[in-house]
């Protein structure tokens, strides 16, 4: 069977750091040679996956190469030439070749197969072909752990952490997805008869975003590996969660479930991050609950957490009502020259002696200020604390089923229990009314908008009165609802649009309209009754975060 390859038109790749393709080429065909003596070929292997990633047209190139390296090769099953096994196991998992040079590599491995049967070599092209039939092009080039378990034809080992201190270890192979990954936590945590729906979130200490359904795993763990070797900080490490997506019904979930955990622990982050509208001593309240479902009763050997994790950080500046005084100005203002008398170095030397020292003294006196303020908000913590842990001492007995119930119990108190609420930077409506700085609340049976921190909605917009949703533009997020029109500016449009479309398609499921999951492109609106929004130039597709719909 002959192989003819027409050259690829001459692209530029200079911004990416390359020469011409010809001379990547050659770059490439020297990193084959070296492939077979390297002590550690993962660092090639590599490289060679990069540069195919990036520059499309040396795929069929390599993919052609490294058949002819694997063909009557005189001595086949030396560890040397399986190299060239390797690197091409790990390019079938990482990016598919054009469709004359996939067809001729589906014959060489058959024929591979045929000549070498019960062979590593066997092995691997087996391997190969399977992948071939799953491979979409990959967003990351594979990760070292990853090409290691590909060199062995292995999966690698993914840790999944829910809410709380658990978590889960699951195989995975180069193609699995994060739907496939929900689908086998359901499994594994009894949790497939819910009626509520749950998704995969990427997250470190400050950040977490649902994962798209389709997003292949390989892909992030190779994204954290990339962002912990920049920021080796323990507050950015990255990690898979596995948690609760759209709360559609939770009065269905029975207190003995881990279901249950996961409301209590969700529910504990929102409070911790201001989230939760509450008085000041209900929030007391709630953090004395989590000791006792945590820790247990009182004791004084027992670690106590930080504030932090207890309490919004917020309510501490919040007690701090009356805030120092401005300092009394240095200077007295500039007088002006006394008639007849010339004003000397009126922006000389002089002036700019005088400037430097008032400079130098409202900073020393700034950071005295700062000092002083440190001061008085340790203060206020510590006597926030010493009131939690009183009321902690009253709860001695409370089991932590117990805590975890009474704790619930306050926090759906508030109207808007179970919502994710979306920061809006400005709001605006086509009857005139506009705000700044508000919360989007995204809930099962409506959207509504709060001032950050009150606990009554502004407005709100049961799903059956909303006509068509999407994105306008960059940053604005535009509802139709009856006759008004709202548009939203806000930095979280991707996360707000794909929280929608999973309510939207959960109440489709349950009213028995077909279980399709809604696929919609950025710009497009859903059209729920009759208005529609035009599409903006450049759509960029949006899915469905990580759940069974």
């Amino acid at each position: 069977m002959r192989l003819v390859l027409t050259p690829p038109p001459p692209t530029d790749h200079s911004g990416k750091g390359y020469a011409t393709v010809r001379e990547e080429a050659v770059k490439l065909f020297n990193c084959l040679q070296q492939l077979e003596c390297a002590r550690d070929p993962v660092p090639l292997i590599q490289g060679v996956l990069q540069t195919c990633l990036d520059l499309r047209p040396l795929r069929d190139e390599v993919y052609c190469q490294l058949v002819k390296q694997t063909s009557c090769t005189p001595q086949p099953h030396t560890a040397a030439h399986l190299r060239y096994w390797q690197l091409l196991t790990c390019m079938s998992c990482t990016f598919l070749p054009g469709p004359a040079v996939l067809k001729y590599l589906r014959f060489h491995l058959k024929r591979i197969q045929s000549q070498f049967p019960e062979s590593e070599m066997d092995n691997y092209a087996s391997f190969i072909g399977e992948a071939l039939e799953k491979t979409r092009c990959r967003e990351c080039v594979p990760s070292w752990e990853e090409i290691q378990v590909l060199m062995g034809r292995q999966e690698m080992l993914c840790t999944v952490h829910y809410p709380g201190p658990g978590s889960c270890q699951l195989h995975i192979s180069s193609h699995t997805t994060a739907n496939e990954v929900v689908r086998r936590m359901l499994e594994k945590l009894g949790l497939k008869e819910s009626r509520n729906t749950f998704s995969l979130f990427e997250q470190n200490a400050h950040w977490e975003r649902a994962v798209g359904g389709s997003t292949i795993i390989a892909d992030i763990l190779t994204r954290f590996e990339n962002l912990s070797a920049k920021e080796p900080d323990s507050d950015s490490q990255w990690r898979l969660c596995f948690k609760l997506y759209c709360l559609l019904d939770a009065d269905a979930i029975s207190v003995d479930s881990i279901e249950y955990l996961f409301l209590f622990e969700q529910c504990h982050e929102m409070v911790v991050r201001g989230q939760l509208p509450a008085c000041e001593e209900d929030l007391q309240t709630l953090a004395a609950l989590r000791l006792q479902s945590v820790i247990g009763d009182f004791s004084t050997h027992s670690p106590c957490p930080p504030l932090d994790e207890l309490f919004p950080g917020h309510m501490v500046e919040a007690r701090l009502l009356m805030p120092p005084c401005a300092p009394p100005a240095l200077l007295p203002a500039t007088q002006p020259p006394v008639q007849g008398c010339p004003q000397r170095f009126p922006g000389g030397l002089l002036g700019g002696t005088l400037w430097n020292h008032t400079a130098t003294a409202a900073h020393k006196q700034k950071v005295e200020q700062d000092l002083r303020l440190r001061s008085r908000l340790k203060e206020e913590a510590a006597a926030i604390m010493s009131t939690i842990v009183e009321c902690w001492k009253g709860l001695a007995g409370y089991s932590r089923r117990d805590s975890m119930t009474a704790y619930l119990t306050i926090a759906r108190q508030w109207s808007g229990f179970g919502c994710t609420l979306y920061e809006v930077d400005f709001y605006i409506s086509s009857t005139g009314t506009f705000s700044q700085k508000l919360w989007l609340g995204v809930a099962a049976t409506c959207v509504s908008l709060y001032r950050q921190g009150e606990a009554e909605a502004l407005e709100s917009f049961p799903y059956g009165q909303i006509c068509s949703y999407g994105v306008s533009d960059s940053n604005t997020f535009k509802i139709t609802a009856g006759d008004r029109d709202l548009l939203f500016e806000t930095t979280k449009l991707t996360e707000i649009m794909q929280l929608m479309n999973a309510y939207f398609s959960a109440i489709r499921r349950q009213r028995g309209r077909g279980d399709d999951v809604v696929s919609i492109t950025e710009g497009t609106a859903i059209e729920v009754g009759f208005h529609h929004l035009p599409p903006t130039p450049t759509p960029t597709l949006l899915e469905l975060p990580s759940h069974p719909v």
